[in-house]
Order: C-alpha cells, then structure tokens, then sequence
C-alpha cells in the first residue's frame, strides 16, 4: 500500500503500517544501517543497559521487526522474545529469540508476566501511545523497567537543521533508491508527527502507572531514549 500524503489515524493507520513495512522488510536492516550512519547497533546497547535488569530475565520488544534488538538482548544473556505485526518483517527474522505476530496494543500475554520492554523507532507507528503504554504496564511484572528508543527533534538550531536535511530530504532519497519503495521513506520521517513532545510522551508512561520516567537523547538530540519503572 502506497502511504498517503496526509498522515492517517486509527486503522488506516495500522493497516497501512503494517503493509508498508511488509513491503520493505529485504531491505530495511540494510538501510538502518545506512540511514543510522551505522550508529543504530550502540543506540540498541544503551537501551538495553538502560533496562538495569538482572541477567535471565524475561524481555519483550515491541514491533521487534527483523529481531535486531531481540538478537542483542538474548547475546545479553536476557530471555528475550520480540513481537510485531508484520508478517513480512518477521519473516525476514535474524535472531535465534521467539518472534510472534501480534498487535502490539493486545499483547497474548499475562498480567505481569515479563521483567522487561523494550521497542525501538517505533512508538510513533501505533494508533494510541496511551493504549501502548498501558498494555507495557500490564504486561510488566511490579518493578519492571521499559525503555523505548525512537526519533526526536533536535533542540539546537544547527543540529537542527543539519538533521531536517538529512533525514527529510537525504533519508527519503536514499530510501527510495536503495528500497525501491521511495514512499516509504518519504513517509518515515514525516511520521515522526506523530511523536508528542517530550514532557507530554513523559506524561503519557507516568499516566500508565510508570515511575522514575526518563528521557536521554543521543546524536545531537536526533534520538531520544524514554526508560521507566512500573509502579
């Protein structure tokens, strides 16, 4: 499916989401890696430390795509299991953890039945970050940690504008030649629209029941790094 040029809500959202990232699953590891000038692998080692789990312990990612972040926790020596709703993603799967098709927002789980979440770039693809959040807190034992890695906005003028230039205009471009589906990466980082700003998205996990709510950023602050405690 060909993304829109107005940005889509609810489940125009999700079928469209999931669709799109069937569509460009051969190539995305690829072009992360590319796209991250190769700093994706030390952003996905600083949210797994930012978890402060003990070693064994049960962690999930969210929309775990490929199992990137899946691999990496379970060589932490964490249980790691990831899910996602693509199909097309997760049979491009590169990890020897469990991956599930599934809603992120309607997880098949119990009450409390992991240690850990994590998810990376991706909050701003579900249809209600206030749903997620809650579903991370019911999932989540007494204690247990989240820590969501995603985009942001640069607050510095210069950052900001070298990082508009290159992820809106350089990103798009050499997503759609290196994928083949140029509306796909056009649509990435205008997605990031659906982000809300820091101290509403710290709002939103404090809301869920979460406590010692967090933000770091990294590169300038192009990537945020979100990490809380359930209560």
């Amino acid at each position: 499916m060909t993304p829109p040029t107005t940005l889509p809500e609810g489940e125009t959202k999700r079928v469209m989401i999931e669709s799109m990232f069937d569509s460009i699953a051969p190539t995305y590891d690829r072009l992360n890696r590319v796209i991250s000038l190769g700093l994706d692998r030390g952003w996905r080692r600083k949210t797994i430390a930012a978890l402060e789990l003990d070693p064994a312990a049960h962690v999930i990612d969210l929309a775990c795509g490929t199992g990137d972040l899946c691999e990496d926790l379970a060589r932490a020596g964490f249980r790691a299991f990831g899910f996602d709703i693509s199909a097309g993603m997760l049979a491009a799967r590169h990890t020897i953890a469990p991956l599930v098709r599934a809603d992120v927002l309607v997880l098949p789980l119990a009450d409390g039945s992991v240690a850990g979440v994590t998810c990376g770039f991706a909050l701003r693809n579900f249809t209600d970050l206030s749903v997620f959040f809650a579903e991370c807190a019911r999932v989540l034992r007494p204690d247990g940690r989240f820590a969501m890695l995603d985009a942001a906005e640069p607050e510095q003028p210069l950052m900001r504008m070298g990082h508009h230039v290159w992820f809106r205009r350089v990103v798009p471009w050499l997503g759609g030649r290196l994928s083949g589906a140029p509306a796909a990466y056009r649509y990435l980082p205008a997605s990031t629209a659906y982000l809300p700003p820091p101290a509403e998205l710290i709002q939103l996990a404090t809301r869920a029941g979460f406590r010692r709510v967090e933000r770091r950023t990294f590169m300038g602050g192009a990537v945020q790094l979100i990490t809380g405690t359930r209560s």
